[in-house]
């Protein structure tokens, strides 16, 4: 489990495409600092597993249905990453609960400056994942714990403040680009024990 407070911007330094897969070699210096074979570090959002350490960092492989769901397909050598270690048994719970399991990815619209350095990214929001994102709620955008400011029918709108804009890849974020998005796993949950009673009601 995750909480969406980005630890480093990684770069990719190398990509391999394989017959369904992909190997992907990341620059890091924090989240490796306690890695070992086999652990696990959220790269924009999506959980991948550590199959080779490196000095320059970590090796992941990522298999057809993360490329499928996420952004990670699209990196190019040279892109930065926002990457973090799972949360520890003791540790701070910053953000929100993130699994890692990005839900879909969605288009840039809209990236708003504003005069005090912080600014507004609006966001394509697939239709399927519209029930669990609220107002004020969490969202996961490249795995980063954000406060959805606004939402529509097909929108959403964050607000970023400076430091989320230094310390992340969304300073550079700019219309059009591509985030992963994973809806709020509480709001998942609830929606889904909704369903069932209402389904186990039913057949009474």
């Amino acid at each position: 489990m995750f909480t969406g407070i980005v630890e480093e911007v990684g770069q990719v330094r190398a990509r391999a495409r394989a017959a369904t897969s992909t190997r992907l070699e990341v620059a890091s210096r924090v989240v490796v600092d306690d890695a070992v074979l086999g652990s696990s570090i959220a790269v924009n959002g999506a959980c991948l597993t550590v199959v080779e350490l490196t000095d320059a960092g970590f090796v992941a492989d990522v298999v057809a249905e993360t490329l499928a769901r996420t952004n990670l397909g699209r990196l190019e050598v040279g892109d930065a990453v926002n990457l973090e270690r799972p949360l520890r048994a003791d540790g701070r719970f910053g953000g929100h609960i993130v699994q890692g399991h990005v839900d879909a990815t969605a288009e840039v619209r809209a990236v708003r400056r504003d005069g005090d350095g912080g600014a507004t990214l609006e966001v394509a929001l697939p239709a399927d994942l519209r029930p669990f994102v609220l107002e004020k709620g969490s969202v996961a955008l490249d795995g980063v714990s954000l406060t959805v400011a606004a939402v529509g029918d097909d929108w959403l709108r964050i607000a970023l403040i400076p430091h989320t804009l230094a310390v992340t890849t969304f300073g550079a974020r700019r219309g059009h680009d591509v985030v992963n998005v994973e809806a709020d796993y509480v709001a998942k949950v609830v929606a889904n024990l909704g369903t069932v009673a209402i389904a186990a009601g039913g057949a009474r």
